[in-house]
C-alpha cells in the first residue's frame, strides 16, 4: 500500500495566523495554488482558501489590509499523517469533501501536503475518479449554521446553477 509521503508536495509555502489576507492572495497569486496551511512555528493551526478570504473578509467588507488570517483561517483543518496510506487519506478527502489537505509528522509539523492531483498522477486512478466524484458532490449544510466542512472549494455548487 502506497503511503502519503509517496506522493505528497514538500516544501509548502505557509503562512502565520497574524499575517494578513493581503499577503495571503498575494501568495496564492503568485504560486496559483487556491489554499495556504497557516503555520504558528512549524505547528499547523489552520488552512486559509481563496474562499475563505473572499466569504469571510471582503464580503463582510473588512479592512483588507489590515486584517489578520486569523480572523478568516478555517481552524483544526483536517489532516493527515505522512505514513497514513493513501486509500485511508482518500476515504477521509471523500468524507470531509477536500480536494487538498496537509500532510503532518508524527509530531504534528507540517511536511506537506496532498492534493488530488498529486494522488492523480502517482496513484490508482480508478480510486482518485471516485474520491473526486464524492469531493465534488454539493456540501451537505450543517446543523450548526456554521459553513460545510471542506477546503470550500466545492461547496454548494450544483452544475447548471448560477449562483444567487
Amino acid at each position: 500500500m502506497t503511503q502519503i509521503s509517496a506522493v505528497m508536495t514538500r516544501g509548502v509555502r505557509t503562512l502565520s495566523p497574524r499575517d494578513s489576507v493581503v499577503l495571503a492572495a498575494q501568495a496564492m497569486d503568485e504560486l496559483d495554488v487556491g489554499s495556504i496551511p497557516i503555520c504558528d512555528g512549524d505547528r499547523l493551526v489552520g488552512i486559509v482558501t481563496d474562499r475563505d478570504i473572499v466569504l469571510r473578509a471582503v464580503a463582510r467588507n473588512a479592512a483588507i489590509a489590515e486584517t489578520q488570517l486569523e480572523t478568516v483561517m478555517s481552524e483544526a483543518p483536517c489532516w493527515c499523517f505522512m505514513d497514513q496510506s493513501t486509500d485511508e487519506v482518500m476515504e477521509t478527502m471523500r468524507e470531509a469533501q477536500l480536494r487538498r489537505m496537509p500532510v503532518v509528522d508524527r509530531d504534528h509539523h507540517l511536511v506537506g501536503i496532498v492534493s488530488l492531483g498529486d494522488l492523480a498522477v502517482k496513484d490508482d486512478q480508478g480510486v482518485v475518479a471516485a474520491t473526486l466524484e464524492a469531493v465534488s458532490e454539493p456540501a451537505r449544510p450543517r446543523r450548526d449554521g456554521a459553513p460545510p466542512l471542506g477546503d470550500g472549494m466545492d461547496s454548494g455548487y450544483e452544475p447548471g446553477r448560477e449562483a444567487s
